[in-house]
């Protein structure tokens, strides 16, 4: 069983919008749309048995509706607003192979209400670290009011998310709060690069009183970390290659013609005696 999405996106929506929300299984059994807010345990919006599907609970209204045509399982949200911005996971599969299909994350704007003096800034655009490396990233909330930094969020209001690689999307880190002043909020998640799998884009989201504000995001590339003794015998034989170079071209090296009349003359010698 997958326990996490093997995709994560981010769906921007305006206010009073109609969002349809999609993902692909085929032959599934059943099927789930889940709700996962930040801090908040999972709510089921919709659950399908055989293609026939119900909504659920709350969910249970006009604004919401599921269908599935094919293949292709849809959530359909009419009207957005602010209570619905969360992220929206989708569980198919049979009862031995259950797996989550995809997740996407779902950022409502308000024009009215949005925050135009305030912005988020990740750095660095990229990083390139080895397995064993620890990569440290920063978000930062920067305001043109420099009084704002009283109103920086908590940390538990600052998530940071990876997308963008075929395994472990999707999982959300908590980092920490560095330095305020001057209207800027720093936040940096520091985390161990442990496989392959930790690359990929890692996006900052800072949930603010009215809207939650993505920052563009850091792509992080694994390198190869060399064997200590690979690097070793590398040095080692390019020390062989220079010594012998040296020693050719000071002429301790017998020279190929000389080496060449040494073996005639031996033979010559052999058939005189």
């Amino acid at each position: 069983m997958r326990e996490i999405p093997q995709q994560m996106s981010l769906h921007e929506a305006k206010l009073g919008d109609d969002v349809n929300l999609t993902c692909v299984k085929n032959n599934a059994e059943f099927s789930y749309w889940y709700k996962l807010n930040f801090g908040y345990l999972l709510e089921t919006v919709a659950k399908g048995t055989y293609g026939r599907i119900s909504l659920s609970g709350q969910f249970n209204n006009s604004r919401f509706s599921a269908t599935k045509v094919g293949h292709v399982y849809s959530l359909i949200i009419r009207n957005v607003s602010k209570e619905d911005e969360a992220t929206y996971l989708c569980h198919a599969g049979s009862v031995y192979e259950p797996e989550f299909i995809n997740g996407t994350i779902l950022a409502v704007k308000d024009p009215k209400t949005q925050l135009k003096s305030v912005t988020v800034k990740q750095t660095p655009d990229m990083e390139s670290v080895k397995l064993g490396d620890t990569m440290t990233l920063q978000c930062s909330l920067l305001s043109k009011n420099e009084n704002d930094t009283d109103q920086c969020p908590d940390e538990d209001k600052v998530h940071w998310f990876k997308g963008g690689s075929e395994s472990h999307p999707g999982v959300i880190y908590h980092g920490s709060l560095r330095n305020k002043e001057d209207g800027r909020c720093d936040y940096s998640l520091s985390k161990t690069v442990t496989n392959s799998s930790d690359a990929g884009t890692y996006y900052c989201a800072v949930v603010t009183c009215s809207e939650i504000l993505f920052g563009e995001g850091t792509k992080v590339e694994i390198g190869q970390k060399w064997d200590p003794v690979v690097i070793v015998l590398g040095i080692l034989l390019a020390l062989c290659v220079i010594v012998i170079v040296v020693l050719k071209h000071a002429g301790f090296l017998v020279p190929e013609y000389q080496r060449k009349h040494c073996r005639q003359q031996s033979l010559i010698q052999g058939l005189l005696h």
